[in-house]
């Protein structure tokens, strides 16, 4: 390989939440941190050095974006996911969960009704309720097919009457799927027929593995493209987290206007003027990069599979198809959440995100609370650190599973 991600790196003394917050919310700092979905390798040099060139220079007054900026944008989605994207579709976010945010401020009313297909990254819920709109339950179906979860239409058409909006996770986190083209298309055709936007985390998209492909929701029919926004980001697949740049996608001229305009007025769609010089640095030249870094991954979550399946056979990795998530069945272990979370914090001296949250019934105030979690009894790594890390990771897990009075 080019690069080097067995490089192991100190990140105390930077700020990095997923060490700083430890303490506070797993009652402990001597964990090993798998939880904030960030990556521990380098970012990459060609981006640090892009940065670097920029501050040598001694004035950071206000800046325009770049004039290359949109177009190695768009050529980068044109030429990953066939998806031919105008400019004028375009504006900058700082950052996907605020855009889910500002998308809701724009184009809902507070009591809407909100849609999401738990188990789902959970600020989608908080962000919802935090807004005081309703949040709308579509559960994720378990099937025994070619992905782990599918979508319950069904269901989806006994909530969908009087919804305003679906945030939908595309790929999904925490279980990482790709969407099948035909999946989506359904998805719209219903939505389209019921007056319901579509809201579409992509900040994965750059991330697909083991052979799979993104697809994103606005390019799979015209009823996708015109009830969508799309939000992407070099963030997660670059390692640039805490620049911010993400940017958000409207190919309808209505909803565009809208989001947009509200934006424009109240200021938030003005990069910093690191994000667009990041994010053309990633978009220009990380494609080697990327690569390897994926591969390594991928490296990394055989290297679990492997070792759940020789030495701790009640847990099992649901295989992601896209990220550096890995969504752990713990039902194996037969304990129930609070028992899960010690025994992980505790006794494997593990930092993971437990299931519920990316649930409701994690929230003492959720109408879940107490009742069946599509989450409970799973855990979700990261595997995106170098190999030793994860090694000393899984021999803690297993080191712990052997006090348990479980059938060897």
């Amino acid at each position: 390989m080019t690069y080097n991600f067995d490089k192991t790196i100190d990140r105390a003394g930077t700020g990095a939440v997923k060490l700083d917050l430890m303490p506070k919310l797993f009652g402990r700092s001597d964990l090993l941190p798998l939880w904030v979905a960030d990556m521990d390798f380098e970012t990459p040099t060609f981006i640090v050095d892009a940065l670097k060139a920029r501050m040598e220079h001694p004035v950071f007054g206000y800046t325009l974006e770049p004039a290359d900026y949109w177009p190695v944008v768009q050529r980068w989605i044109r030429d990953h996911h066939q998806w031919d994207v105008r400019t004028e579709w375009l504006s900058y976010v700082p950052g996907v969960v605020r855009g889910i945010g500002f998308a809701i401020n724009a184009l809902t009313a507070p009591g809407d009704r909100v849609i999401i297909q738990t188990p789902v990254y959970h600020p989608f819920r908080t962000t919802i309720e935090g807004n005081r709109r309703t949040v709308v339950l579509n559960p994720l179906k378990e099937t025994q097919g070619e992905t782990f979860y599918e979508m319950d239409f069904d269901h989806l058409k006994s909530v969908i009457d009087g919804a305003k909006m679906l945030v939908l996770c595309n790929p999904h986190n925490p279980a990482g799927i790709t969407w099948r083209r035909d999946t989506l298309r359904r998805l719209a055709h219903l939505c389209h027929d019921h007056g319901v936007i579509v809201i579409s985390d992509e900040i994965h998209a750059d991330l697909a593995l083991f052979g799979h492909r993104h697809t994103p929701f606005a390019s799979v029919c015209r009823e996708a493209e015109q009830i969508s926004i799309t939000f992407q980001a070099p963030t997660k697949t670059f390692n640039i987290a805490g620049i911010v740049s993400s940017y958000a996608i409207v190919p309808n001229d209505d909803l565009r206007a809208r989001l947009f305009g509200w934006m424009r007025v109240n200021e938030l769609n003005e990069p910093n003027m690191f994000a667009p010089i990041a994010t053309v640095a990633a978009f220009t030249q990380g494609e080697t990069w990327r690569h390897e870094m994926l591969s390594y991954v991928e490296g990394n979550i055989r290297y679990v599979e492997r070792f759940l399946q020789e030495h701790i056979p009640a847990i099992r990795a649901v295989r992601p198809e896209a990220s550096f998530l890995v969504w752990l069945d713990c039902r194996g272990l037969y304990m129930d959440h609070d028992r899960l979370q010690d025994f992980f914090v505790n006794h494997a001296r593990l930092a993971l995100n437990d299931g519920e949250m990316f649930d409701t019934a994690g929230d003492p105030n959720a109408p879940l609370h107490n009742a069946h979690s599509a989450g409970r009894g799973f855990m979700r790594l990261n595997v995106s650190c170098p190999r030793a890390i994860l090694e000393h990771a899984m021999a803690q897990l297993a080191e712990a599973c052997s006090r348990l009075p479980l059938p060897r």
